[in-house]
Order: C-alpha cells, then sequence, then structure tokens
C-alpha cells in the first residue's frame, strides 16, 4: 500500500486532470467508443473533430492514461480495456451506437499507400489508357512491374494486372507510380473498435446494418404476417378490413353457385339466368324457328346484331393496321430509292 501510495503521489497534475477528464467524458455521455487512427495524420484528426462537433466529442490520448480512467470508472467499464491497442481515440455520444459507428464509417476516405508499407487487399492497375504523354514515366511504369506502352498518343495500361498482392509490402517505385495513377488502396479514417452503451459492448459485426435490406427486410416480414393473419382468418386492426372484404366475396360466391335467392345476390342470378336462357332459345332457334316467339326472337336478333357490329369493327381495325402497315413499308422504299439516288447523283 505504501508503495502504491507513493507512485500515485508522484503522478504529474496534468496527468492526474486528464484522467479526470476522461471519466467526467464517459460519465456526461450515454455512449462511448475506442477507434483506431493508425496512420491517420494529425491535420486529418483536426478535420474530423470539427466534422463530428454536432455528433460526438473525439479525444485523443495517452493508452496508459485511458486504462487508468476505465479501471478507476469499475463496473464493466475495464472490459474496454482490452480494445486499447496502439493509436487509440475515444469518442463520446449521446447518439445510438450503430449511428455513431455510421458517422465514423462516413470519416473514411481512400488515400495512397507509402513504399515498404502491407497491402491491405490485392492491389490491381486496371487495363486502359491514362492521362501521361510519352516521356520517362512509361519507363518508369514498366520499372514499376505496371505493362504499359504508347496507345494512340498517350501512355496506356496494356493488361489488368495485380501489382501486389494482400499482405505483401509495396515497392517504393510501385507505391509512386500507383500515387501518379491516382490508385489509392488504402481507406483511412476512425475506425470503431467497439462501443460501449449502458453495460453493454458492441463490436463493429454487430453495429455494421446495411440499412436498405435491414428496411426490405422489415417489409417482406410485414407481408408475410399480414397474408399470415388474412390466411387463417385472424383478425387484427391491419386485416379486419381484407378480411371483411373476402368474406363477403365468398359469401356472394356461395350464394350465387347454390341459388339462393338473396337481395344480395338477386342481380348477379339475374344475369346468369338471362344468358343461360338467350343460350339455350339460339340453340332451339336453330333447330326450329317456330321454338322461339317473336319477342325472344327481338331479343336473339339484337344480340346477334351486337356480335356481328363487334365482328365488323375489329376486322375494320385490323384493316387500318395493315394499310398502315403497308404504307410504312411503302414510305421506307421510296426514302431508300430517294437515298440511293443521291449516293449515285
Amino acid at each position: 500500500m505504501a508503495e502504491e501510495r507513493h507512485h500515485t503521489e508522484h503522478i504529474p497534475q496534468w496527468k492526474k486532470d486528464e484522467i479526470e477528464n476522461i471519466k467526467e467524458l464517459i460519465r456526461s455521455h450515454k455512449v462511448f467508443g475506442m477507434v483506431g487512427i493508425e496512420g491517420i495524420l494529425a491535420t486529418k484528426i483536426q478535420k474530423i473533430r470539427r466534422d463530428l462537433k454536432d455528433v460526438a466529442v473525439l479525444k485523443v490520448s495517452r493508452n496508459t492514461l485511458t486504462e487508468r480512467a476505465l479501471n478507476q470508472l469499475g463496473e464493466s467499464i475495464p472490459e474496454m480495456i482490452k480494445y486499447l491497442d496502439k493509436q487509440t481515440a475515444l469518442v463520446f455520444t449521446n447518439e445510438s451506437p450503430f449511428k455513431l459507428y455510421k458517422v465514423l464509417e462516413q470519416t473514411k476516405s481512400p488515400s495512397p499507400i507509402k513504399g515498404g508499407a502491407i497491402a491491405p487487399v490485392d492491389i490491381i492497375v486496371q487495363k486502359g489508357p491514362t492521362s501521361f504523354p510519352p516521356g520517362p514515366i512509361l519507363g518508369d511504369l514498366q520499372s514499376a512491374g505496371i505493362p504499359a506502352s504508347i496507345e494512340a498518343g498517350k501512355v496506356a495500361i496494356k493488361e489488368t494486372k495485380v501489382v501486389c498482392k494482400a499482405g505483401e509490402a509495396v515497392p517504393r517505385k510501385l507505391a509512386t507510380m500507383l500515387s501518379k495513377l491516382e490508385i489509392y488502396p488504402l481507406i483511412i479514417g476512425l475506425d470503431m473498435r467497439a462501443a460501449y452503451d449502458e453495460g453493454t459492448i458492441y463490436e463493429p459485426e454487430l453495429l455494421a446494418i446495411d440499412e436498405n435490406q435491414y428496411f426490405s427486410d422489415i417489409i417482406r416480414a410485414t407481408q408475410n404476417a399480414f397474408n399470415l393473419s388474412v390466411n387463417t382468418a385472424y383478425p387484427t386492426s391491419a386485416t379486419i378490413g381484407t378480411l371483411l372484404a373476402k368474406a363477403f366475396a365468398e359469401a356472394k360466391n356461395l350464394g350465387v353457385n347454390a341459388v339462393v335467392f338473396d337481395s344480395g345476390v338477386m342481380d348477379v342470378l339475374l344475369a346468369k339466368a338471362y344468358v343461360q336462357m338467350t343460350s339455350v332459345a339460339s340453340k332451339a332457334a336453330d333447330k326450329d324457328a317456330n321454338a322461339v316467339d317473336d319477342d325472344l326472337r327481338k331479343v336473339l336478333g339484337a344480340a346477334a346484331s351486337a356480335a356481328a357490329a363487334a365482328t365488323t369493327t375489329e376486322k375494320k381495325e385490323e384493316v387500318k393496321e395493315e394499310k398502315v402497315e403497308e404504307e410504312e413499308e411503302d414510305h421506307a422504299e421510296e426514302d431508300g430509292m430517294a437515298g440511293l439516288g443521291a449516293l449515285f447523283g
């Protein structure tokens, strides 16, 4: 205890103030997160801090001081220490950890890679023209392992090629040429390692949500639930209208098919009976003209006239369409002959 007290007494005041500041920021915000800032220039961090000012507070401190602050707060907060590694910053917000993750992802942007750095992914140079005129750059590209030649007065990449595989060190010459070609293999920005929200720690795998896919899943689930409710006749405020309409239609169909004399289906039954009557009368009249009376013969005549008129109208429309097609073909032939005449004088 004496050694610990002696060690504590020799902590500079600025370090004590820094630890208290970190603790106060954690207490005064709903969520705090650990973010990696490896490879980010100080100027970029300052810009990110300004961009985040309406959403979150970004604080860069020594890992040892951050660790002390987390340990002093107790409860489950010290569990965040395992995400404290290399260059780390703290970010504090009153938004949800999901929104915080999304905002931090928006801070990322493509960046050139330096010679000697490890390629995070396969670096590919695509086939195609460049903006460079012929000159020394052609030899520089070739010496860097990039297949290049002169095409149409410009330097062009002859083929698509993987110039450096993931996990390999990028040669300095290649790094220089990649920058000139504006190929930026690195994605630089705040890299969320974990977020702490009221006792729960969220890692990036949980926070990375595809909002469009999530929205589609909700719509699909809603549609499936609606269909299940309707098909099982389970009444809810959302499905009662559809269920009543379905029940009405089924009841009406049953009344028609079972020939139930009810005011709700009498119009359909009468229309059905009329169609059946005229069909029988028409067949009877075909066999014996005296099988139907004058009134019924007039009804059949009117129906036949209407059918004939409809057929005539259809035929006239077909003839018109054929004439239009013939005229279009004639015009095309005339235009073609005129074109040939102009060509040969």
